[in-house]
C-alpha cells in the first residue's frame, strides 16, 4: 500500500533529477572551505536574500541556534513567540550552550507578535535583568504568511529599540509564493535569516542561514563548536542547489492541495476545520481530543499518515499529488464514521 504522509514536509524525498544532481556533484573538504558545490549553494543562497553571506548547516535547528548565538552574549535574552519553534522545540539549546535566555509572549492568531507586547517585555537597564538583544519571529507561523507590512514595522520597531531582528524562515519560500513576491522582498526586513531546504523544497537534508558578511563568521564559528562542520558534503549541497533553482515555483501546487483538502474535510461533521486560516501548506483539524487516537489509527490503517499535537495537522509537499486530496477526504469521512 502506498502510504500518504501527511505528518509534515519533512518526508520528502528526493526525486531523480535531484539524485542525479547529487551524483554528480563535485565535492572538497568544506571545513577548509573547499567544497565548490557548498560555496556555490552559499552564493545562491546569498543573492536570493539579497545578503552578503550564507552558511550551510546540517538542520533548521542548529541554523537558529547559530543566529541566537551570534546575534547574543551570555546573560542577554531573545523574544520569541509562546509556539515558537526556536524556543519551544529546539530543546532549549540558546540557553544550554550559549546561557542565552528565551522570553517568550503569545502569537497572535496572524502569527505576528504584538510589537506594544514585545516592547513591555524589553528589559529596562538594571542589573537585575538579563540584556534584551533580540527579537525571533517566524515565518510562516502555523502555515501563515507574515503580511509584509507588518515585518516592515517590525524592522522599525528593532532599530528603534536597538534590537536585531531574526527571521526562522524555515518555510520562508512558503511564505514569498504565498505573497507572489522574490525572497528578497521579505528577507531585506531581517539581521539574520534562517530557511530550511528539507521542507517544501525536498531536499533530504540542510538548512541555509544568511545574514552580513561578519555575522556568518561569527556563526561558522558557532558551527565548529557545535559541531556542524563537515567534509565533502557538496552531495548535499547539490541537492540544495537543484530545490532553490526548480523547487521554489511548485509550492504553489502545494498551496492549493492545501485548500482542496480542507475544504473536502470541512464538511464531514465532527470535524472543524477553520477554511480561512489555510494560507500555505498547512490544514489543522480539531475535533475530541479523547477521539483523536483512534481516528490517527484508522486513518493509518487506510494508507494515511496525520500528526499534530492536541489539533490534527495535515501538511501538503511535492510527495502529495492532487489525486490524493479525494483519497484522503473519503477517508477521514470512514474513520469518522466509525468512531
Amino acid at each position: 500500500m502506498r502510504m500518504i504522509d501527511l505528518r509534515s514536509d519533512t518526508v520528502t524525498k528526493p526525486g531523480d533529477a535531484m539524485r542525479q544532481a547529487m551524483l554528480e556533484a563535485e565535492v572538497g573538504d568544506d571545513v577548509y572551505g573547499e567544497d565548490p558545490t557548498v560555496n556555490r549553494l552559499q552564493k545562491l543562497a546569498a543573492e536570493m536574500a539579497d545578503k552578503e553571506a550564507a552558511l550551510f548547516v546540517p538542520t533548521g535547528t542548529q541554523g537558529n541556534l547559530l543566529a541566537i548565538l551570534a546575534h547574543c552574549q551570555r546573560g542577554e535574552e531573545y523574544i520569541a513567540g509562546q509556539q515558537a519553534h526556536c524556543y519551544r522545540y529546539e530543546a532549549g539549546g540558546a540557553a544550554v550552550f550559549g546561557g542565552v535566555q528565551p522570553q517568550p509572549i503569545e502569537f497572535e492568531d496572524d502569527g505576528r507578535l504584538d510589537l506594544t507586547k514585545v516592547a513591555a517585555m524589553i528589559k529596562p537597564d538594571d542589573d537585575h535583568f538579563a540584556i534584551t538583544r533580540l527579537i525571533c519571529l517566524e515565518n510562516t507561523q502555523g502555515g501563515k504568511a507574515l503580511p509584509l507590512d507588518y515585518q516592515s514595522d517590525a524592522a522599525a520597531f528593532a532599530r528603534e529599540y536597538g534590537l536585531r531582528l531574526h527571521l526562522d524562515g524555515a518555510r520562508v519560500f512558503n511564505a514569498a509564493v504565498r505573497q507572489q513576491v522574490q525572497l528578497s522582498e521579505i528577507t531585506r526586513y531581517y539581521d539574520s535569516i534562517s530557511f530550511c531546504l528539507s521542507k517544501g523544497l525536498g531536499s533530504p537534508v540542510g538548512s541555509i542561514l544568511v545574514g552580513s558578511r561578519e555575522f556568518i563568521e561569527r556563526a561558522h564559528r558557532w558551527r565548529k563548536m557545535a559541531g556542524g562542520g563537515m567534509r565533502q558534503v557538496g552531495i548535499l549541497a547539490a541537492a540544495g542547489i537543484y530545490a532553490l533553482k526548480h523547487n521554489v515555483v511548485r509550492l504553489a501546487e502545494d498551496h492549493q492541495n492545501a485548500r482542496r483538502l480542507a475544504k473536502g474535510l470541512c464538511n464531514i461533521e465532527g470535524l472543524d476545520v477553520e477554511l480561512d486560516k489555510v494560507d500555505t501548506n498547512m490544514v489543522f483539524v480539531s475535533m475530541a481530543l479523547e477521539k483523536q487516537p483512534q481516528l490517527v489509527n484508522s486513518l493509518k490503517e487506510q494508507g494515511i499518515l496525520i500528526g499534530g499535537y492536541g489539533q490534527l495537522r495535515l501538511v501538503t509537499h511535492h510527495d502529495i499529488v492532487a489525486d490524493d486530496v479525494p483519497v484522503v477526504v473519503e477517508a477521514f469521512e470512514k474513520a469518522v464514521a466509525g468512531l
